[in-house]
């Protein structure tokens, strides 16, 4: 859990952290939407090019994203195995009794874990290089015209930006709990699936209390400070996109493109 980087926030001076919010939450849905819709090696190609371009320029550490990887190396295991094993094809690799792995299963087993890497990488890009109260006012801004039919952007924006911020604190608390659990003589290592399951429930129980106290107490700041919502607020520092935002933009659409023009091959 201590090696989540989603909702991290890595300070730097790149050209990433410098473009405009909205350029890279719109960059973000649009590398979203093209790995769900590539479907050969070449696509994943383009888009693993894309990717490493992303993090070089962010300036954010490599084996920072490689931490972040560890994450989810059961979900890409188990997504991958399914994949191998349960793919439908006919070119038979290797066959023993009911269990079959076959050329397309492997093919689609890469593309999974291509997939699952590209899409955790380019999204944790999004956190790593923008700030809190940026990503928040980036959010309100595309949410914005939604304000015609009574949606409230700036709450959801607030709601979306501290959901993230909070993963990764909790993550920490989680192991805290854990380790101040082990000291007492708690197993968390040993025993099959059940057991270690069982074994997580008195760290699950002070993880809740933890977490609504700091709900309250981030409430009762925010009270203290008499925040009431986009009610009458107003911005120091105004968003305006530059040359190099809109330069983003071309360049995402571009390559973008690309990527799913390859499925036509």
């Amino acid at each position: 859990m201590t090696r989540i980087i989603v909702g991290q926030y890595y300070p730097t001076n790149s050209i990433i952290h410098r473009l405009d919010p909205r350029v890279k939450l719109i960059g973000a849905f649009a590398h979203i939407t093209v790995l769900l819709m590539v479907n050969n090696f070449i696509g994943y190609a383009i888009a693993t090019v894309y990717v490493a371009a992303l993090v070089t320029s962010s300036k954010v550490p490599p084996r920072l994203m490689l931490r972040g990887l560890r994450a989810i190396f059961f979900m890409l295991l188990f997504a991958v195995t399914i994949n191998l094993f349960l793919a439908p094809g006919d070119t038979v690799v290797f066959q023993l009794g009911f269990i079959r792995l076959t050329a397309e299963g492997l093919a689609g087993g890469a593309k999974m874990a291509m997939r699952l890497v590209l899409l955790v990488i380019g999204t944790s890009m999004l956190t790593l290089a923008t700030s809190p109260i940026k990503l928040t006012d980036g959010i309100e801004a595309l949410l914005r015209p939604l304000k015609i039919i009574k949606v409230p952007a700036h709450d959801i924006a607030m709601m979306m930006t501290i959901t993230l911020r909070f993963i990764p604190i909790l993550a920490d608390e989680m192991s805290k709990i854990m380790k101040a659990q082990k000291a007492r003589g708690a197993d968390f290592d040993t025993g099959g699936l059940a057991k270690r399951a069982k074994s997580l429930l008195p760290v699950l129980v002070p993880l809740f209390v933890s977490a609504f106290k700091r709900a309250d107490e981030l409430a009762t700041a925010m009270e203290a400070r008499c925040y009431r919502g986009d009610v009458g607020r107003t911005k120091m520092k105004q968003m305006k996109m530059t040359l190099a935002d809109w330069l983003a933009i071309v360049i995402i659409a571009v390559i973008g493109t690309l990527t799913v023009l390859t499925r036509m091959l």
